[in-house]
């Protein structure tokens, strides 16, 4: 019987390779084919139609890496087809590699009417079923030569990442051109094929119903006379239908396949790009729908709808009439599907106020679920932030690919960190680019962890990454799904269907607590830190803006930027896109990424000036603006009052070397090397800095990881350390102590300065950075005995083990934090806290001489060089701002995190200025104070707890206001929660920790 088994199967594969699948075309002429390559960026689609094209044959190589060029081919149906359904084969030279990573075009009608986008899967146009013979044929193509950057090896680098360095070598070979009759019983002969042979190969050799399909399909190929399968394909199919039809049994396990091309919005390509990627696969997905009455198509992003809104109307009108009919699908209810690690807490809520707004205001949908298939772990502050924008679901689908531990459920309860709990799904599919495929059905229904409890899962059915999304071959194999003996059952379904239906099957699901964390691509959280430091730096400004601007509007009658700060979040928003922010995109990419933040930056200081000036007044009162949270020197938060100024403390000779830095506070050591040896809570009596240790050392390592370079950092890159001890200068000046380092081809230049009146130690870090494959630590041994230590996240902290007790723990060894990290000994602690970087790791040691304590280092990520996929990938000068805060309790990280990167800004005017809102307990943390979004003039305030406990607090407002209502993320009215009393001007809540609430204020 193997033998049998074995002999089928290989006679199976031969013959659709060789004879079945070559008859799907029987016949073909060839097209008329020319072509203008358009001189530079892509052109107007009316500008390429109108182009005069030159001759051009197939076999003639075409397209510079990043060039459009505009094919038209021309030709007749031939008389002795008429009646017959026929196609145009439009092969641009596509190889077997994946669609969406290589060339790609989208077929218009002369007049300009899209018809379908052209990959290496969906290489056809239809032309007429049937045919009337004589037809002329007209077609144009939008052609984008987009090199292969991801090839079969994918770690190499390469120049081609960016247009000004991939050269103009053409990219690829024109290869078939023809008009060809599609016999369809053929093509239906192969999905036949394809389905009970990838069945067949799925079930287990005891199995009859294996053998029942191994017999039909061995019949049905003595059928096929392999010098004619067009004239015996439907005899052949014929012996399949019986075992074709065996229904599948009452308990097999239900799919629900949601069309789907997740389409990075930038990745190996330009953002310019994804705007016609996304106009490709709508175009195909419209026509697909007009096909296949029971396909369902489901796209997130809302950012990539507007762009097909934007930039290609006639592709819009058929999207919007196929969302009119109800199965093209929005989903996700996110601007992008961004990064959820390292977004602010307030990016991270606008990412769904902009996302469910646009769909809202286009269609009038809702979305119940966030879609984030590819994203690269999930932080635990975001099931609040997925309920406050009105959300209750969440897919992923990412979590398939940690390295270490397989994660234990694939539905679910996920328990943010403030006890809110959103039903989240994680196909068994384990791909985000389901083809229906039997392999990979079988796989979902054999992986599936909640059997017994549950029996639905999600396969996203169709190419993604790069695009092209469902193909009619996908679409004809569930329909033999839908209901097969030895299968899961198939059904499209759009998401709030499955969804809806998965937590009625599942009413008590298992509950997972804390931080979804991928065990893999840990290195995106310093790759491109300049991309990193833009995001930071923006989420900040537009605080600042924000805030003042609304200030202004209330106080002086300022006009406040709706159009504007709206265009600029859009714009951060679509840069936290999860191979954006994370630096795991091309150098073009990055190279962009700069060149925005640049423009956000001078825009939002504009705004910020325009602002405070309004506020200040006419008057030469030197005053300092505090954009922050927390008063600080005698300066409201959220206002401004006169400039106060001591200077850091002044360096004193340390002796055997070095200085000493001391504010009555806290005394700090810096020996000769420029390592801090000591920092002492003076009041305490406590040491922050391990014996025999020393912090602010730089520590330099082998970065080469077995794949991904940008994405990943394995664990056996701490084997080797290089400790940079060596100092070149080590000079006293009137803020602080200086430090220059140099190594390899790079040089460092610090400066260590203790502020007056604080416990801060402040580390300014200047890199000029000429490393390759290397990775460059900032560490700070601490006298700390902790089991566990907090780093900031969306609207809270998290805690992680500082031990690793067990697989789980020992995989965190990179991880992401905010603006700090905290950890503590009953009563006193340490926070390390930053301007800019997101990767950190924390190990716990134990002394084995002297004082036989416990040693935790905290090493802050400052810098990696990997070479794919932008091989000169952080190149140049940094700058970071980090402080070692000493003595510092929870309240203390959370305030000097944010002091650090909401630095005072410094103007002259009449006095001073009284804070819109302010709070009462720092622990209750102002993150937002807007006007509401309608233009009514409302004030919204957004808070939370952020220390970890109840807090019971009053609101003060500096403006008479009228009524007060809690909100959504999208200031809504929350019908079901009461709002807080409005006495005069004072607002008294009440938080559990880490809630967060929104308050809409009615103005007088």
């Amino acid at each position: 019987m193997h033998d049998d088994r074995t002999l089928v199967e290989a006679r199976l594969k031969r013959v659709l390779d060789e004879r079945i699948r070559p008859a799907v075309y029987p016949e073909s002429v060839p097209l008329d084919v020319a072509v203008w390559h358009a001189p530079g960026e892509p052109v107007p689609v009316a500008e390429g139609l109108a182009a005069e094209p030159e001759p051009i044959a197939v076999g003639a190589r075409w397209g510079a890496p990043w060039g459009t060029s505009w094919f038209r081919v021309t030709g007749t149906v031939p008389q002795e087809w008429a009646g017959r359904t026929v196609e145009a084969i439009l092969d641009l030279g596509f190889d077997e590699n994946m669609p969406g990573f290589q060339c790609e075009g989208l077929v218009y009608r002369p007049d300009g009417t899209p018809v379908k986008g052209l990959n290496p899967r969906n290489q056809w146009v239809r032309i007429g079923s049937p045919a009337e013979g004589g037809e002329e044929v007209r077609l144009h193509i939008e052609a984008a030569s987009n090199p292969v950057i991801l090839d079969y090896h994918p770690f190499v680098p390469t120049p081609l990442g960016d247009k000004e360095t991939a050269g103009s070598e053409p990219q690829y070979t024109l290869a078939r051109m023809d008009l060809a009759v599609l016999d369809e019983t053929v093509w239906q002969l192969v999905i036949d094929l394809e389905v009970l042979g990838e069945l067949m190969a799925e079930l287990p050799v005891e199995s009859p119903r294996r053998w029942e399909i191994l017999r039909a399909v061995d019949r049905a190929l003595d059928l096929v006379d392999l010098q004619d399968v067009n004239a015996t394909a439907e005899r052949a199919r014929s012996c399949l239908t019986e075992v074709l039809s065996a229904p599948a049994v009452p308990s097999a396990h239900r799919i629900s396949a949601v069309g789907h091309a997740h389409i990075d919005s930038a990745w190996l390509w330009p953002l310019r790009e994804t705007v016609r990627k996304v106009a490709r696969t709508t175009a195909n997905m419209t026509a697909l729908l007009d096909e296949e009455p029971e396909f369902v198509f489901a796209m997130s992003q809302a950012q990539q709808w507007a762009w097909v809104k934007e930039h290609r109307p006639e592709v819009w009108a058929r999207v919007k009439k196929a969302v009119a009919g109800g199965r093209f699908v929005p989903a996700g209810g996110m601007w992008v599907e961004s990064d959820t690690n390292m977004p602010g807490a307030e990016a991270m809520a606008r990412q769904f106020v902009h996302g469910k707004r646009f769909f809202l205001d286009e269609f009038g949908i809702e979305n119940d679920e966030a879609w984030l298939p590819d994203t690269f772990g999930f932080a635990a502050g975001l099931p609040q932030i997925i309920k406050a924008a009105g959300s209750k679901y969440l897919l992923t689908q990412k979590i398939s690919w940690s390295q270490t531990n397989k994660f234990p459920h694939h539905t679910f309860q996920w328990e943010g960190i403030d006890g809110t709990r959103i039903f989240t799904h994680f196909p068994p599919v384990d791909t985000y680019n389901c083809s229906m495929k039997g392999s990979e059905i079988a796989h979902a229904v054999r992986n599936f962890k909640d059997k017994g409890a549950a029996r639905h899962s999600l396969a996203p059915t169709g190419w993604g990454d790069g695009g092209g999304g469902t193909t009619r071959e996908m679409v004809a194999k569930a329909a033999r799904l839908r209901s097969l003996e030895g299968s899961a059952t198939v059904t499209w379904e759009t998401p709030s269907e499955f969804f809806a239906q998965a937590a009625a099957e599942y009413p008590e699901p298992p509950v997972w607590a804390g931080e979804l964390y991928l065990e893999l691509h840990r290195g995106t959280l310093t790759s491109q830190a300049r991309t990193k430091q833009g995001n930071r730096r923006s989420e900040h400004l537009l605080r600042e803006a924000e805030l003042w601007a609304a200030t202004a509007a209330v106080r002086t009658g300022f006009p406040y930027p709706y159009e504007e700060l709206d265009r600029i979040w859009k714009t951060v928003l679509l840069h936290q896109f999860h191979d954006i922010l994370p630096g795991s995109s091309i150098a073009w990419v990055h190279r962009e990424a700069r060149a925005t933040y640049e423009r956000v930056a001078a825009d939002l200081n504009g705004i910020i000036d325009a602002a405070q000036r309004a506020l200040a007044g006419e008057g030469d009162v030197p005053l300092v603006f505090n954009a922050a949270p927390h008063a600080r020197a005698g300066v409201p938060a959220g206002g401004a009052a006169a400039a106060g100024g001591d200077r850091p403390a002044r360096p004193a000779a340390r002796p055997g070397g070095g200085y000493v830095l001391d504010n009555g506070l806290v005394r700090i050591e810096i020996d000769e090397r420029g390592l801090v040896v000591s920092a002492l809570d003076l009041e305490a009596d406590r040491e922050a800095i391990a014996p025999g240790e020393a912090g602010n050392l730089l520590q330099l390592h082998p970065d080469f990881p077995n794949m991904w370079d940008a994405w990943d950092v394995d664990k056996f890159y701490r084997n080797t350390v290089t400790d940079l001890t060596d100092a070149d200068e080590l000079t006293a000046t009137e803020d602080g102590v200086r430090v220059v380092r140099s190594f390899g081809s790079s040089r460092v230049t610090q400066l260590l300065s203790l502020a007056p009146g604080e416990r801060r130690l402040e580390v300014d870090t200047e890199v000029d950075w000429h490393e390759t494959e290397k990775f460059l630590k900032l560490a700070f041994p601490l006298d700390l005995h902790a089991e566990r230590y907090a780093s900031e996240t969306q609207f809270g902290h998290f805690h992680r083990p500082t031990h690793t007790n067990t697989s789980w723990e020992a995989a965190k060894f990179e991880a992401c934090n905010h603006r700090f990290v905290h950890l503590e000994e009953p009563g006193w602690g340490v926070a390390v806290v930053n301007d800019s970087t997101y990767g950190h790791d924390v190990t716990r040691t134990v002394r084995t001489e002297g004082d036989r304590g416990t040693t935790t280092t905290v090493r802050v990520s400052l810098l990696r060089a990997p070479r794919f996929p932008d091989p000169e990938t952080d190149q140049g000068v940094h700058r970071f701002r980090h402080a070692l805060v000493v003595g510092a309790g929870i309240g203390d990280a959370v305030r000097e995190g944010w002091r650090i990167n909401l630095p005072e800004r410094r103007l002259t005017g009449a006095g001073e200025v009284v804070p819109l809102v302010t709070v009462d307990r720092d622990s209750v943390v102002i993150t937002a104070v807007k006007l509401a979004d309608d233009g009514s003039g409302d004030v919204v305030v957004r808070f939370h707890e952020a220390h970890g406990g109840r807090a019971r607090a009053t609101l003060t407002t500096g403006f008479r206001a009228t009524g007060v209502q809690v909100t959504d993320l999208l200031e809504r009215p929350l019908a079901d929660t009461e709002p807080p009393a409005l006495d005069g001007d004072r607002i008294p809540v009440r938080l559990r920790p880490f809630e967060l609430m929104t308050l809409r204020l009615k103005r007088a």
